[in-house]
Parts: structure tokens; sequence; C-alpha cells
């Protein structure tokens, strides 16, 4: 196998609160002048790992700071010659852009770019087809891995059949927080967030998971801790328009194009988040979120040739989530008392008011543009896939410089003798 581990790191000019309407705002921005980001903390627990190829760094930054951003996450690379860095940045994304354009001229909005959270996935998937790689390990630069395992653990069955004769494709592990872990916080909430709160229903969840078989059918995707197989990634792309949680979203795709992700109970990382600079921002995001996939589910049951996602399939998470009359009630009644109690007021008032009106019509109005998206994206790997010309372009412009001229020379090849594989379990 010859997996390569893809990073998005999201950069900006300070750790300024964020206005309430943009919805577009990403959850966690390395300030530029922070003298200890994410990145290298993430990077230095890699060190440790065996079997690392390549890791390739995503540089999301605005197009204000890009140059800026770019150059820290240069030298921050620098520190690391053993992981083999790339990164992606403006230059490097156009390259793969002009490819995506001239497979499938003409395509809506940025399907595969470094702003939104579906595109910057995608783009990590095109670099990873061009490199010929074929497993994507994606980590989030505010996690930690935790032992010299971490990619045998995360290739573990991938490529595999589970004993029913199930293909393993896609997996994901699961966070631990500081604490050492992987539930979510159920000390009491503030009582304007009983119907915001996911915590019980992912918990139930969660022990099923972690008690059963290490292999098992997933309802849930960590992000910072998901591996697909090319099988897979070359099939179904992420959708650029989700404003958040694509990677949840991702398992919806891959159920609908008929693909399982599995869980691997023994495949962890630990997540460090940085503090969240508006609550009230995040709150019209998943707004906005949820709403989308209510809408894009239901479009989804109309075309013959998609396997139909219910929330009956999804219990008990995210299944409350995605029923359309229980999703609005929620909306309703945390707009409501976290305009009259909490904090952020004025802005939850504005929700309340305006926003999840708003959410409810962009929702209808863009719920069918994934699938159109969709259709061209196994061509567009098709074409991508091992790119020689563009993965020589992407590798001379994306290694930082001092690594040009010192780095030794390295096979990129298979890595079966230095990871082994077991079978999968259902």
């Amino acid at each position: 196998m010859n997996p390569v581990i893809v990073i998005p790191s999201y950069w900006s000019r300070t750790d300024d609160l964020v206005s309430v309407g943009d919805v577009g705002i990403y959850d966690h921005s390395t300030p530029i002048s922070k003298p200890l980001p994410e990145l290298e903390t993430c990077l230095q627990s890699l060190e440790q790992v065996r079997g690392v190829l390549r890791v390739v760094v995503l540089v999301v930054a605005p197009p204000t700071y890009a140059d800026s951003a770019r150059a820290r996450v240069d030298g921050i690379c620098r520190m690391h010659p053993d992981l083999n860095p790339l990164v992606v940045g403006r230059r490097e994304a156009q390259e793969v852009i002009r490819m995506v354009e001239r497979v499938a001229p003409g395509l809506e909005g940025e399907p595969c770019s470094l702003r939104g959270y579906g595109a910057i996935r995608n783009m990590g998937l095109a670099v990873a087809a061009a490199l010929g790689h074929d497993v994507v390990v994606f980590l989030d630069d505010d996690e930690v891995v935790l032992d010299e395992n971490f990619l045998i653990d995360a290739v573990y069955g991938i490529g595999l059949e589970t004993r029913q004769g199930l293909p393993i494709q896609v997996k994901s592990g699961f966070y631990l927080d500081r604490q050492d872990s992987p539930y979510a916080d159920t000390s009491r909430p503030h009582w304007y967030d009983r119907w915001w709160s996911k915590r019980e229903e992912f918990n139930e969840w969660m022990h099923r998971a972690l008690s059963g078989t290490r292999i098992s059918r997933s309802n849930h995707v960590c992000g910072g801790c998901f591996a697909v197989g090319a099988e897979a990634f070359c099939s179904v792309a992420f959708d650029p328009q989700i404003t958040r949680g694509e990677d949840l979203d991702y398992l919806f795709n891959l159920r609908m194009y008929g693909f399982d992700v599995w869980f691997d109970n023994q495949w962890r990382v630990r997540h460090l988040p940085p503090k969240v600079p508006s609550h009230a921002a995040r709150f019209l995001q998943n707004v906005y979120r949820w709403n989308y996939e209510v809408e894009k589910l239901a479009a989804s049951r109309e075309i013959i040739s998609l396997h139909h996602v219910t929330p009956e399939s999804l219990r008990p998470y995210p299944a409350p989530w995605i029923n359309p009359s229980e999703l609005r009630r929620r909306i309703f009644r945390t707009s409501l008392a976290r305009a009259i109690a909490g904090t952020e007021r004025r802005d939850y008032l504005q929700v309340l008011l305006h926003g999840r009106k708003e959410a409810e019509r962009w929702a209808k109005s863009v719920a069918r543009g994934y699938f159109a998206f969709q259709t061209y994206w196994p061509r567009i790997m098709a074409s991508l896939w091992d790119d020689r010309a563009l993965a020589n372009t992407l590798t001379r412009m994306g290694t930082p410089r001092s690594l040009q001229s010192d780095a030794r020379p390295r096979r990129i090849g298979s890595l079966d003798d230095a990871l082994p594989m077991a079978g999968g379990d259902e």
C-alpha cells in the first residue's frame, strides 16, 4: 500500500471574533503570528510514526494573508524533513484546478479548491491521485497521534472484506479528549442548550462501537482520523457546498453511491481543539448544514440509481438531525432560548427572525447541485491518477526549498512489508 497523510491547515491574521453572518468561517484558524502553531505540534507527533511516505499540508488562508501563511507553513515543514512534506498553497492548487477544468469545463462554484470544507478535502484527494497514492489518511492540524503504529492502524483492513464478504474501503477512527475520553461531555448544559445537544445519542452510539468487534459499520466519521481507499475516493467526492460537517456528509454521499464507512475501535488520535471564536456563528453554520442535509437526502430519493439514506438507518445518531420536523423544532427552540438567556443574544435573535428561514430557502435552491458535480468526479480522478507531469510539478513547487537541495532520494512505493494487514470483522 502507498498511503499519504493529508492535513488541511487553516490560517488567519488574528484570532479576532468572527461575525455571525460569516457562514463559511472555519472552526479553527491559526493566527499567523502564533508562537507554537497547532501544525507544528501535529507534525512533531508524526515524527514517531513508522512508515510515513509523504505528508501533504493544504494551506487554507484568506488571499490577503496567503503568502504569509504559506511562508509560515514552509518554515514549519522544513523542521520535519523525515516526513517528506509537500505543501499545497495557491500556486499548487491552481495547477490542480487547471487540470480539473480541462476535464470538466463549466462546473459551477469551486468543487476542488482551497476554499470551503468539502472543496478542500477534494483538493487533498486530487493531489493524492496525481501522486499515485492508493490510500488517503486525513489528519487535522489540531490533533496529535499517540503512538508509532498510527499509520499501521490507519490502513488496517483497507482493501479487505469482512467475514460477511463486505468490502472495507473507507474507515474512521475516533478522538480522545484531553482527559483521554472518547465520549462527549455529558455535564448538564444550560437549559437553553438542551435542544441542541447531541451528547446522549452520540455517546450511546460510541459505546456500542467501542464495545463490539474492532471493525464495525459506522454511523459517524471523525474527519481528522479518517482513511479512504482509492476505489472509494476516485468514485465519490466530498460535497463542496457543505458549510461544515463535511466528514459526516461524506458518509451520506458514500452510502448513496454504494460504499459503507467502517469504524475501527482501536485507531484513535488526541483532539486538542482551540477555543471557539463565536458560538453563534457556529450555530448558524450548523443551521445551514443540517437544513442542507435534509434537502439533499430528499433530493437523492428522486434519483433511481442511488441508495436511500434514511433517519431510521442512522439511529441513535445522527438520526434526529436529518429528520425535517425534528430539526426545525430544535432550531426554533434553541435560537429562541439563546436569544432570551444566552450569550451573543442579538446574533441568535437574527437567526430566529431571519437566518433559519434563509437557510431553508438556500438549502432548497442548491440541494441538487452535488449530484450534477458528482457525475464528473470519476472522470476527473481518472484523468488525474498518477499523472507524472502534474506530480512532478506539484513536487517541485510544493517541496520547501531547503528540502529540495538537501533531500535524499526516497522510494515512494508499497508499504506492504512495513504495514502488516489483517482481516476485518463486522
